[in-house]
């Protein structure tokens, strides 16, 4: 893979996790707990705040893996494994562009 479709892949990337990061906001606080009366009400908005951070969180260690990919493209090491060292297939870097292993290797994991 050129480094130019490289380059391109993660800048779309960069912008999905962090227009996700933004449309998600703060999560709600326990502030807005003390204002609901109901306890279904309750239980959904601890639910909601649930979700949120798990999202949060996925989209935390997305952000970190680009930043390693984005790295790997400056040290010219974008598409090789970093448990081996083999090439990662173009097709998985279109598909995963934050792919760090291949295929076979993350099966192990």
């Amino acid at each position: 893979m050129s480094p130019e479709r490289a380059q391109e892949l993660l800048a779309a990337e960069r912008s999905r996790i962090e227009r996700s990061l933004v449309d998600l906001g703060e999560p709600i606080g326990t502030d807005e707990l003390s204002t609901l009366d109901n306890p279904a009400d309750q239980g959904t908005v601890l639910s909601e705040r649930e979700l949120e951070e798990g999202l949060l969180a996925q989209l935390r260690r997305e952000l970190e893996a680009l930043e390693r990919a984005e790295a790997r493209l400056a040290e010219g090491t974008y598409g090789l494994s970093v448990e081996s060292g083999e090439p990662i297939p173009d097709e998985r870097l279109e598909a995963y562009p934050l792919a760090e292993r291949t295929v076979e290797e993350e099966r192990r994991q």
